[in-house]
């Protein structure tokens, strides 16, 4: 990415955030080989690789820009920040459960926003060795190449990523993958928000949807699906920021008919 098409703040901000997602990476890879698992519910689990990768983010944070907040999946931080200010939103392991039972599909997620709203995002993929970046009017990128959303706008023969969680009733996921179904589409689970929005932006998929999701969960991704090419729906209001909400990302093209399907 050019880094003089943002404001010197912010490409202070990405640089720093590149170099530590990659540090990131490389402690939750070493934190694998000695796993220590706990539960914090039904199909969510916790490893002490989440809370080690996050405590590292805050303290960098801490260092290079003293002052800037951080709200963090494990250590919290929202009350600190209220719903509108500038602050860091990450998820230190974004697909835990992937990375608990040793499936290659989970990575280190750094958002920054300013206003409340998304202006800066990385996401890095160890296993792929790839890193998204992304800031407000200067694209989105994959390891340095530009990346673009596809084209379609048909959702017949579209693939969309159809995320889940407990926190969505078992009866409404079916009710989605059904409707998806019923519409054309193929439809994927593979166990990583941000990654799956990371597909949606790399063109790899039309679009992304779930019915709940948490902020620090998509705060990068949807900026890359959105500086990409594609569209998103308003999910960084206050209420979002706490308690997440509906997320619709997809191609441009598709948006409409996507996000029809997904409130009915």
């Amino acid at each position: 990415m050019n880094l003089t098409l943002l404001p010197a703040h912010l490409a202070a901000r990405l640089d720093f955030a590149t170099r530590l997602a990659r540090q990131c990476g490389e402690l939750a890879l070493q934190e694998a080989t000695q796993l220590q698992i706990s539960a914090k519910g039904a199909h969510d689990v916790l490893t002490q690789a989440d809370l080690a990768v996050e405590r590292l983010i805050r303290a960098e944070v801490a260092l290079a820009f003293a002052g800037d907040l951080v709200v963090g999946e494990e250590m919290g931080g929202q009350d600190a920040v209220g719903g509108a200010g500038n602050f860091w939103l990450v998820d230190p392991i974004d697909g835990t459960a992937n990375y608990a039972t040793d499936v290659p599909r989970w990575c280190i997620s750094i958002g920054y926003l300013e206003a409340g709203k998304p202006v800066l995002g990385l996401l890095f993929d160890p296993h792929m060795n790839r890193l998204y970046s992304a800031g407000l009017g200067a694209g989105a990128w994959l390891n340095g190449r530009p990346i673009h959303t596809r084209s379609n706008s048909v959702l017949n023969g579209a693939t969309v990523e159809l995320g889940w969680s407990p926190r969505s009733q078992a009866a409404d996921y079916l009710a989605k993958a059904a409707a998806l179904l019923a519409a054309g589409c193929a439809f994927t689970r593979r166990g990583s928000g941000a990654l799956g929005l990371a597909d949606v932006a790399a063109g790899r998929v039309d679009g992304y949807a779930e019915l709940h999701i948490n902020a620090w969960d998509c705060a990068a991704g949807i900026l890359l699906v959105t500086e990409a090419g594609g569209q998103a729906n308003d999910f960084f209001t206050p209420e979002g920021i706490r308690s997440g909400g509906l997320l619709v990302a997809s191609a441009a093209g598709l948006y409409a008919d996507l996000s029809q399907l997904m409130a009915k």
